[in-house]
């Protein structure tokens, strides 16, 4: 492997990504991208990422409308996992939330701290939603 090129045989096939609000730091979400989607989201500037359960490409925000414009893309020392600064619109969460992200574990429990963004009944019905 040359070294400038991700490591997508490490995890099967995949890598995964984070995307990170390019502005204020927040972490958004976590992912994974095969090869195809790497390639497409430097060719489109949109985020896209191989959703494991339903074995095929999706671009943040196809169903939702709340998309990821890449601003920059990192990859971390071992070229296995890629960090994406995006500009992100609305909520990057399919719960609804602005990041999922959303609970915090304190004295021995989770519980939520974000606020919703959308209603992901509203947004996605009864469908699966990414």
């Amino acid at each position: 492997m040359d070294e400038m090129e991700l490591n997508f045989e490490k995890m099967n096939g995949l890598v995964p990504a984070v995307a990170q609000d390019w502005k204020s730091g927040e972490i958004l979400m976590v992912a994974f991208m095969n090869k195809e989607a790497f390639e497409k989201t430097l060719e489109t500037g949109k985020a896209t990422y191989w959703s494991r359960e339903r074995k095929k490409l999706w671009v943040k925000g196809e169903q939702s409308g709340n998309s990821q414009m890449v601003k920059e893309v990192l990859v971390d020392c071992d070229n296995d996992t890629v960090l994406l600064k995006v500009e992100q619109s609305g909520a990057a969460c399919h719960e609804g939330y602005r990041s999922c992200f959303y609970k915090k574990f304190e004295n021995g429990k989770i519980r939520i701290v974000g606020e919703r963004v959308f209603d992901p009944e509203n947004v996605y019905g009864g469908k699966k939603n990414e």
